[in-house]
């Protein structure tokens, strides 16, 4: 279908045979995902609706049984259910295996869930669409953080054949840990070593919450990074970290956190709704918006 201005956003169909989908987390009134699915189902006219669904910890197990019970297609899942979600899976694909966490569910036909982790294609649509013609052989590439999100970029910058990844985390032991699991050429060097680590690297990537709104700030001396290397920050609020702003400033091609919240959606969408979605520039400025007016 082709695209069309948001505006006035068009009235959301649902009736009684809807297709029904949402976000499992706790908290979760921080989530942005119900108005971008929402913006989605109004673009393609589908009967649909994709909800909050605030978790606590202890009930994961039983709220994902209840969803084929309750005629639900499926859900993502956000914090801090990730690692929690892929015990709970009937099936789930090998890049969430690998990966160590699902975000996504899908209700199969028979009633079970199909667990997998969107993160990984998430970064790299972010990234192939923020910089046209990016390779993954240009060079090494440096991952901070060892948490969820990092793991997923380190196991796609595996994938695409980056030559090295350097990685650096404040806990060592966690870095060791993801350079175990996943395998690859990943060199796992020490979170003081992080401003010499840049030297000759082709693309810097935040995966941590450093810098994020309300988040200890991210320490890091860029002298040593080439100016030609690609700066990613997977933190969202504020649209421009620091670290952005200091690489951009450098005249470093720089890639929000944004664009990879938007791509990892995409999948799940097409699953429950049978509707592959685009980022086009109106939901990526209405995201814009709901978050700069936080």
């Amino acid at each position: 279908m082709t695209s069309e201005p948001i505006g006035m956003p068009k009235p959301q169909l649902l009736t009684g045979t809807a297709r029904l989908s949402g976000v499992m987390g706790w908290p979760i009134g921080h989530t942005l995902s119900p108005r971008l699915h929402g913006m989605w189902l109004g673009r393609y006219g589908i009967d649909g609706a994709y909800v909050p669904l605030a978790v606590r910890p202890e009930h994961l197990a039983d709220a994902l049984a209840a969803l084929p019970k309750l005629g639900f297609r499926g859900a993502n899942i956000t914090f801090p259910h990730k690692e929690m979600a892929l015990t709970l899976m009937h099936r789930s694909t090998s890049a969430a295996r690998r990966i160590g966490a699902v975000n996504t569910v899908v209700v199969d036909g028979n009633g079970l869930l199909i667990g997998s982790n969107t993160d990984a294609f998430g970064f790299l649509e972010s990234l192939r669409e923020s910089i046209p013609g990016w390779r993954a052989d240009r060079g090494p590439a440096v991952v901070l953080g060892a948490g969820g999100a990092a793991r997923a970029i380190v196991f796609a910058l595996v994938g695409e054949g980056v030559p090295e990844i350097r990685l650096l985390n404040r806990t060592l032991q966690r870095s060791h840990g993801l350079a175990t699991e996943l395998g690859g050429p990943i060199r796992v060097l020490p979170w003081t070593e992080r401003a010499s680590a840049l030297a000759g690297a082709a693309l810097l990537v935040n995966g941590t919450t450093l810098g994020m709104q309300h988040q200890p700030a991210l320490e890091l001396e860029l002298g040593a990074l080439p100016g030609a290397a690609v700066v990613c920050d997977i933190v969202y609020t504020p649209l421009i970290t620091p670290l952005l702003a200091e690489a951009g400033e450098r005249g470093n091609p720089v890639v929000g956190g944004l664009g990879m919240l938007l791509h990892q959606a995409r999948p799940g969408f097409a699953a429950w709704f049978g509707q592959m979605p685009e980022v086009t520039p109106d939901i990526r400025e209405a995201l814009e918006h709901a978050i700069g007016g936080r």
